[in-house]
């Protein structure tokens, strides 16, 4: 259980360092930091893995490049699920998707 906490408070973390380095991601506070990371997950876990099931071909054609698409697509529809969480464009989602990618990756070398 404290390691689903410690897993859920760093990957709100890693939304905090996005939405400092990326523009157009924005927050009110650190409450809808912790609600968007929340989000993202079940949204993930549930229509993002449906929807990178159906487009499996589309991603091996696009060496996986697509998948980044998926979780663009992901972020934008918690943004407009959670209050205080914003993401102003699909560019702006797309290259948040890019360093969530990335800092995901490194939080689980971490943990695991």
């Amino acid at each position: 259980m404290l390691r689903l906490l410690l897993r859920w408070l760093l990957h709100a973390l890693a939304l905090l360092l996005v939405a400092w380095l990326v523009p157009g991601f924005h927050f009110t506070s650190f409450a809808s930091i912790l609600v968007a990371a929340v989000v993202i997950g079940l949204l993930n876990a549930t229509l993002g893995l449906l929807l990178k099931i159906v487009t499996f071909p589309l991603a091996i054609i696009t060496l996986g490049i697509f998948f980044l698409v998926i979780n663009a697509f992901i972020l934008e529809l918690a943004s407009r699920i959670v209050p205080g969480f914003t993401v102003t464009s699909f560019g702006a989602a797309f290259v948040g998707a890019i360093f969530l990618a990335v800092l995901h990756f490194v939080i689980k070398l971490v943990m695991d």
